[in-house]
Parts: structure tokens; C-alpha cells; sequence
């Protein structure tokens, strides 16, 4: 991890650029891939799985009778801190429902907007090295609360062509309608194209690495809707003396140890903290089990010292994180000072993995600096917004004659004729 002590703004950009991958052979390759599972189908998905995930796969679809053995191979304990971590999560997302307000504009004239849930989407879970089954969580509880009829996952086998059982327990848990051994980029492209066997649905959710955010980013381009562009995890910590080395150490593995091309940025004005930091730092890493992986993204990595709080702010802003932790003095009123961030930890206690699993705020968020204009997954997320219209004949007598010379002004003769019939009709 490389120590910058206080950059000068002008080298800022370049300081806090992501690390970088060669798109123009990526997206060739993932739009090979795509067009093969468009064209063909299954048969494309089963070939894809025996030559990325190294296995034959027999039928894609996950049998009631291997979500049965799944749950009796998790653990009560397991069990029980899933069911925690659920119920929070459902608490604080069912708190973002909106009530119908139905507006008078006008006298005549009502407005409202009403939340329907989009009809099918489609949830992918990593596997790999780390099955993310808290994800599944993040994103089948607000699709649920949302109202989703068909609610879809995609996750990909392991060497034995099986699915972890805490990734169907918990999909089972949240009521996931289907669940597929299917991953990589031919998971979007089945969720995005539909087969014989995937249906096909309206959005795509979840992270992944660089092939499946970019496939989500292809096929958006073709008319199906996406979630946000997420990349690899990242997490910036703003720490003062008054922080606890040890724990900011360990934030900053915690979020190393996703995947090699996975960023951590420690941001200071106290050099002593930046120094304890970065010793403690090496002790833990030395016998994290996932070190190998760390390291590698500790190489993306950099502890900046910078001259002052209100400097660090700006910095941080500048660099929008998918997640900030704050761990200084005044920590709530510096936090009220971030506006680009996926989400904000407060204080020494406030760990990044508690966000991941268990607090009820979603995990699923914007990376790669785009947390200056997206927003992380919430119960919106899985919702579309109609509005509503109702015009009493007293309403158009109202707003009518300001129609007419608004459409007319812009030259549209047939909308002021919509108007004028029914004002002329008396």
C-alpha cells in the first residue's frame, strides 16, 4: 500500500484513478459470448459452464429436492444470523414505501404516483471464491417488498455442479421463484435473452467482476435494464488520532480481500495514525487466510496524508467511494459534508461489514466514482413510478386556455385542438 504524503490537487485525478482494464478486448469477448447464448441457448450455456466453471452440467435448474438437502446442510447458527440479517434488512427497506398522495394542482385537476413492481427481474450472485449469499438477501427483500411476480437467480456452480447451500437457503428464504447453475456472462445473457429454461426478465441485479458488469453494460444497450455499473469494491477511510488503528486496519483488509482488483484508500491529516495504520496493517495481512488476494489489491492501494480535515473531505468527495467509513473527532458533521459515497460508516464501531450483512442498509452499490450521480439498491430499485392524471371539465375550463397558447407557441395546432373541443364544448 503506497504512502502519498500531501499531493497537490492538480495530481489528484491521477492519484485517485481506479485500476485499469483493457475494455476494448473485454467487451469483444463478452459479446462473443452473449451473441453465442442468444443464438443458442441453453445448449451455448452448457458449453460456457464446462469451459469457464470446469463442469457438465445436466439441467440448469435447481430442484426443489436440492433446496430441501441445502437447508438441512446449513447450520442452526448459520440459520438463525441469516434470519437476522433478513429481518433488518426487510425492517429498514419497507420503511422507504411510499403512500398514493393524490395532489390537486388545480381545482379540477388531481396528480398522483403510485409504485408498481417491475414483473420480472433478474438477481446474479457471485460464487467463486466467496458465495455471496448475503447478497441474495440485499436484493430478494426489496424485490419482494416491491412486488416483483417472478424473481429469478442465476449463480455459478462449483467444481461438483452444485450451488452453496447457504446461497439456496437464503434464496429459498426470500422467496427466489427460480434458481439457476448458471454463471459469468452467459448468466446475464440468459436472464437478459431468455431460453427454454430461463425466463427471460425486464431487470438485472448484482455485482460481479469485470466480464459480468460488462455484459450488464451490453446488454443495457439492448433494452435491458440494469441495476447501476458496478465494478470491483472499494473502500476509503477517513481516520484521525482519535481512531482505532487496529480497526481501520482490519476495514481496509476486509474489503482487500474481495478480489484482486479491489481498492482501499486510508485518508489523514495525522501522520502517526497513518503510520500505525499501515504496522498494523502488515501484522493482520500476515495471517489473513485470503492474503494472496489482498495483497494484490493493497498493490491498487494508497494511504494519503493530506493537510486538513476540510482538505480530506474534498478528496474523498472527489473520489466518490462505494463505501466511506468516518472514524475521527466531529465524525457526524464531517459525514454530513460527504455528498459522493455509496454509504457512510460513522464512528469506531460503525464496521463496513456490518453494512455487508446485517445493519439493514444495502450492500449493493455504486462503484468506480459513480456514486457522484447513482444512488446504492433500495426498494425504488425494484419499482417503476406511473402517474396519474384526472381532470374535471371545471379543471380544463382552468388550465385550458394556457395550454392553447403554450401549444400554439411551440406550433402544435393538433394539442391545442385537443384542448379547444372540449373548452368549445359546453
Amino acid at each position: 500500500m503506497k504512502t502519498i504524503n500531501y499531493p497537490l490537487k492538480s495530481s489528484w485525478t491521477d492519484l485517485l484513478k481506479r485500476p485499469a482494464i483493457n475494455t476494448n478486448s473485454l467487451e469483444k469477448d463478452v459479446a462473443t459470448i452473449l451473441a453465442g447464448v442468444k443464438q443458442n441457448g441453453d445448449r451455448s450455456i452448457k458449453t460456457y459452464t464446462c469451459q469457464f466453471d470446469k463442469v457438465e452440467i445436466g439441467t440448469t435448474l435447481v430442484s426443489k429436492k436440492e433446496i430441501e438437502e441445502a437447508e438441512n446442510l446449513c447450520t442452526q447458527k448459520l440459520k438463525k444470523a441469516i434470519q437476522l440479517a433478513k429481518k433488518n434488512i426487510q425492517k429498514f427497506h419497507t420503511s422507504q414505501k411510499e403512500k398514493v398522495k393524490i395532489i390537486e394542482t388545480t381545482k379540477g385537476v388531481s396528480c398522483w404516483r403510485r409504485s408498481v413492481g417491475i414483473e420480472k427481474v433478474g438477481l446474479y450472485i457471485p460464487g467463486g471464491s466467496a458465495p455471496l449469499f448475503s447478497t441474495i438477501l440485499m436484493l430478494g427483500v426489496p424485490a419482494k417488498l416491491a412486488g416483483c411476480k417472478e424473481v429469478i437467480l442465476c449463480s455459478p456452480p462449483n467444481i461438483n455442479g452444485m450451488l452453496d447451500p447457504a446461497i439456496l437457503y437464503a434464496a429459498k428464504l426470500v422467496g427466489v421463484t427460480k434458481i439457476f447453475k448458471i454463471g459469468g456472462v452467459q448468466a446475464i445473457a440468459a436472464m437478459a435473452y431468455g431460453t427454454d429454461t430461463v425466463p427471460q426478465v425486464y431487470k438485472i441485479f448484482g455485482p460481479g467482476n469485470q466480464y459480468v458488469t460488462c455484459a450488464k453494460q451490453l446488454v443495457n444497450k439492448n433494452g435491458t435494464a440494469i441495476d447501476m455499473p458496478a465494478g470491483p469494491s472499494e473502500l476509503a477511510i477517513l481516520a484521525d488520532g482519535s481512531c482505532v488503528p487496529t480497526y481501520v486496519a482490519a476495514d481496509l483488509l476486509s474489503q482487500a480481500e474481495h478480489g484482486e482488483d479491489s481498492q482501499v484508500i486510508l485518508v489523514s491529516d495525522n501522520q502517526k495514525t497513518i503510520k500505525e495504520v499501515l504496522n498494523e496493517l502488515k501484522k493482520q495481512l500476515a495471517v489473513l487466510p485470503r492474503k494472496s488476494i489482498a495483497k494484490k489489491a493493497l498493490q491498487n492501494s494508497k494511504a494519503i496524508l493530506v493537510k486538513s480535515k476540510s482538505e480530506a473531505i474534498e478528496l474523498i468527495n472527489q473520489y466518490a467511494p462505494e463505501h466511506l467509513i468516518v472514524t475521527c473527532k466531529n465524525e457526524d458533521k464531517i459525514a454530513m459534508k460527504i455528498i459522493n459515497a455509496g454509504s457512510v460508516f460513522i464512528g469506531n464501531y460503525s464496521c463496513e461489514t456490518a453494512g455487508d450483512y446485517a445493519s439493514g442498509t444495502n450492500h449493493t452499490l455504486p462503484t468506480n466514482g459513480h456514486a457522484k450521480a447513482y444512488s446504492g439498491i433500495s426498494l425504488d430499485s425494484f419499482v417503476k413510478k406511473i402517474t396519474y392524471q384526472k381532470i374535471s371539465k371545471k379543471g380544463i375550463n382552468n388550465i385550458g386556455p394556457a395550454i392553447e397558447l403554450m401549444a400554439e407557441a411551440e406550433g402544435l395546432q393538433g394539442h391545442k385542438n385537443a384542448v379547444t373541443l372540449r373548452l368549445n364544448n359546453k
